[in-house]
């Protein structure tokens, strides 16, 4: 007999989904079991469920294709929500299985029963609770294919337990939500054409996302080209969900996180080109700042997230004659040495960064320094926090690492952030998985207190509630308990020899710079 578990799975796995990040309980034993009945999948336990969906982020952003998670109930799937609001705003595609109490069960309200579809809607752009067991196969299709429409979302199936263990048999046709959808039209490309030619002044805001991305290696080769052809300037978005850098790319930077310097930018343009990405707005409601950075009339949409980016700008460089691009090898970068700052790190990752690595980047004290001295590094991939709830770069790297076998990792982070889901270590640890962890340690809050810093002078209260300095987060503990080998610097030079072990090593390490 097939169960309604193993038809599931058996679905996912033809529609090519390869990995579960899973954080069960007593609902989803029987999908526990079917995954030994129906092997090929593999599956990554998490410890805590915002491990695992930042996780399946992490592998969708490397793959364009979804993993799986596997949480319990609405108080687990909730759990999760924080990392899947990353995801939703990167655009990853992700299949998330939630397990339900019997559909006999349900109306006797007891203390796990919750409406896990409010719960998901806001995460997922389509969500549907499995009616039968003979419903479960269509839905483990329909869920793969869901992920994927809309340049990329989530897509959440609810499923009972008694539907599980019951038998897949009769029909296979279920009706849900239509995943279907056309696909968007090309730009007007000799329109384009037209309007940049007669522009004083362009910018062209770039988006990230896979190859075919305004921040791919073709994309940012077409925009250099654009760039000479027009006079114009280029920036990454602000928090790209991946970005290729180094490696004599073209050296485009974020644009700039504060509304102050971003509208500096921004202001000087007449028509600011949104290659795969959205209208700028300020991260948060600032008195005296527009939210929307540029008005309707200066924009010039060349299309959307998970469109074909990279081949519009192509064409357009080839209608506007924009010279030809050559990748240079970029200058070499200083060494350097004495005490540790946020700028000596992330020049001492930067120049040792190996070949191919992926660098997920997660909070204010190193992301913004190393991203631009990241140009003068080795080719690689960059991650980052596309949608500000904190607590994705260690489940990200984890991710990552899964989805690129042969590629190092490492996971820049920051102190305060990484203990919301500083339980990846133990994951990284017991799969193994060569990420180099970088604590920049500078015990606060310091995105926080940055912001406060535009205000008001912040009181004793404003600053013992931004700081981590009693006690002090000891990181090789730690580190050493959750089985990551583990070491402490507190100089350039320290750094430089410790992180260059670290990438030689198989498996995780996680080293602790002392701010």
């Amino acid at each position: 007999m097939t169960t309604g578990a193993q038809a599931l799975l058996a679905a996912l796995q033809v529609e090519g989904v390869e990995v579960c990040f899973a954080n069960p309980g007593t609902t989803e034993l029987d999908v526990v079991r079917a995954f030994d009945a129906v092997p090929g999948m593999r599956c990554v336990l998490g410890l805590q469920e915002n491990v695992c969906t930042g996780a399946a982020d992490g592998y969708g952003r490397m793959r364009g294709a979804p993993a799986a998670t596997l949480l319990h109930l609405g108080p687990g799937f909730a759990n999760g929500i924080a990392n899947l609001h990353n995801a939703r705003r990167a655009h990853t595609p992700i299949v998330n299985l939630i397990g339900d109490h019997m559909s006999w069960h349900l109306p006797f309200d007891a203390p796990l029963t919750s409406d896990i579809e409010s719960l998901a809607r806001p995460v997922s752009g389509w969500v549907h609770r499995v009616a039968s067991a003979g419903d479960a196969a269509w839905a483990g299709r329909e869920a793969v294919r869901a992920s994927l429409a809309r340049g990329g979302q989530g897509a959440t199936v609810i499923f009972p337990a008694d539907f599980q263990v019951g038998e897949a048999g009769g029909s296979d046709e279920a009706a849900g939500a239509d995943t279907g959808e056309e696909p968007a039209p090309a730009p007007d490309l000799a329109a384009c054409a037209a309007r940049l030619k007669s522009a004083r002044k362009v910018l062209f805001l770039l988006g990230g996302g896979g190859p075919a991305s305004g921040l791919g290696a073709r994309g940012q080769r077409a925009a250099a080209r654009l760039c000479a052809a027009l006079g114009a300037s280029a920036y990454a978005e602000t928090f790209p969900s991946r970005a290729e850098r180094g490696g004599g790319l073209p050296d485009f930077d974020r644009l700039p996180y504060f509304p102050e310097p971003a509208r500096a930018v921004l202001d000087e343009a007449d028509v600011v080109v949104l290659a795969g990405a959205l209208p700028p707005v300020t991260y948060f409601g600032y008195e005296g700042h527009p939210s929307r950075m540029v008005e309707p009339g200066r924009l010039l949409a060349l299309g959307a997230p998970g469109e074909p980016v990279a081949d519009y700008l192509e064409a357009l460089a080839g209608m506007l004659d924009g010279p030809g691009w050559q990748d240079a090898a970029p200058a070499p970068l200083p060494v350097q040495q004495g005490r540790l700052t946020p700028a000596a790190i992330s020049a001492t990752v930067a120049r040792l960064l190996p070949e191919d690595a992926i660098v997920s980047v997660e909070g204010g004290t190193c992301g913004y320094p190393f991203y631009a001295a990241s140009a003068a590094s080795a080719r690689h991939t960059a991650l980052t926090n596309t949608g500000g709830a904190i607590g994705q770069g260690l489940p990200v790297a984890l991710g990552a690492a899964i989805a690129s076998p042969g590629r190092r990792v490492v996971a820049l982070l920051s102190d305060g952030s990484t203990q919301y889901t500083v339980q990846t270590l133990w994951s990284l640890a017991h799969e193994n998985l060569p990420v180099v962890v970088l604590i920049a340690a500078n015990h606060q809050y310091g995105i926080l207190r940055k912001e406060l810093a535009r205000g008001e002078q912040p009181g004793p209260q404003a600053e013992a509630l931004t700081s981590l300095d009693r006690p002090r987060i000891d990181w090789t503990r730690l580190a050493d308990g959750y089985g990551v080998p583990s070491s402490r610097v507190e100089t350039a030079e320290e750094l430089a020899e410790a992180f260059a072990a670290a990438c030689a090593r198989s498996g995780p390490t996680l080293i602790e710079m002392q701010l």
